[in-house]
């Protein structure tokens, strides 16, 4: 290989490193072998059963839809529509890290879960990953009558009872469907909140990765990483939101900045948070083991079942 191939044009860790000859790594991306994806079926611990999806095939948007135990054919569950994380430029619901974890959360909060595979950067530039969010959740509404082109959603989803859901980037990517929805007046799903997990916003400095890989952002005026410019913003979809962060993260204040935000906008709508002591950026899935994500489960399971009033640590703003 010319040597010249392997010098780089931008390096961002632990997301992406970009070659002279265009080539893209990304870290912490599943391998060609496959080690780091986990295949669709039943998860036997838990009787979650999942399946992928295609959701627009001339673009590559996919999911991967979590059904849990089924105790009778005519069950309805709560949907989560969920958004992964990493930087916009890797993750995916078909690799371990999330898999595993929407797994748990679908089986303890008993709720059917579809989490969008949507295009990554810098293949595709932001707001790409914005647009197939969102008109994916067009996509997933069109199932609210029972007859979308996907059967489970039509047979075990209840529509009035959704959350849109992410962690980091895909956090970002929530709040910004949940404005889409309240601004358009989505029809078909009722958003009652949503669940924000390490959110991922604009900061006081610039960030040289997103300069890149969103060249055409308005800078501090970018709604998309600045809620506090989206004239939108008190028309979010539903009535509760639940916005955690962690004591360790370097992206902790932007959350607590993000609550006041949404104090200040007028949004008529009540705001829970809670804070992982002792943990960092996205542990629960860095660290699926630690004795913390325990917590962070309840607290999400216990707000979207209507009783987050019973979770230590949860704050009521």
């Amino acid at each position: 290989m010319d040597s010249g191939n392997n010098e780089t044009t931008h390096e961002f860790p632990p997301y992406i490193k970009v070659y002279k000859d265009g080539r893209i790594e990304r870290f912490l991306a599943p391998d060609p072998g496959g080690d780091h994806l986990a295949p669709a079926g039943l998860d036997s611990k838990t009787g979650v059963q999942t399946k992928d999806v295609a959701v627009f095939p001339e673009s590559g948007v996919s999911a991967r839809v979590f059904i849990p135990k089924i105790d009778g054919p005519d069950q309805k569950f709560p949907l989560v529509v969920h958004y992964h994380g990493g930087g916009f430029c890797l993750g995916s619901p078909f690799m371990k890290t999330f898999h595993n974890f929407l797994v748990a959360l679908a089986s303890e909060a008993n709720v059917v879960i579809i989490s969008v595979d949507y295009r990554l950067a810098p293949d595709h530039a932001l707001p790409v990953a914005h647009e197939d969010s969102w008109a994916a959740m067009q996509w997933i509404s069109a199932h609210s009558n029972g007859q979308g082109p996907e059967p489970w959603l039509n047979q075990y989803a209840d529509f009035e009872r959704v959350f849109v859901a992410g962690e980091s980037a895909g956090a970002n990517i929530a709040h910004y469907v949940a404005v889409q929805a309240g601004a358009t007046g989505l029809a078909g799903p009722n958003v009652i909140g949503s669940i924000i997990l390490h959110p991922y916003f604009g900061g006081k400095e610039p960030d040289e990765m997103i300069n890149y890989i969103y060249p055409t952002s308005a800078g501090f005026n970018d709604p998309i990483l600045y809620p506090e410019a989206d004239p939108n913003l008190s028309k979010m979809a539903g009535k509760k939101l639940l916005v955690c962060v962690a004591e360790k993260d370097r992206l902790k204040d932007r959350g607590l900045g993000y609550v006041e935000t949404l104090r200040k906008s007028g949004w008529n709508g009540s705001v829970g948070f809670f804070e992982s002591e002792g943990e960092g950026h996205g542990f629960f899935l860095l660290n699926p083991s630690s004795d913390k994500v325990g917590p962070l489960i309840k607290a999400m399971v216990d707000f979207i079942n209507q009783n987050s009033g019973n979770v230590v640590g949860l704050s009521i703003l």
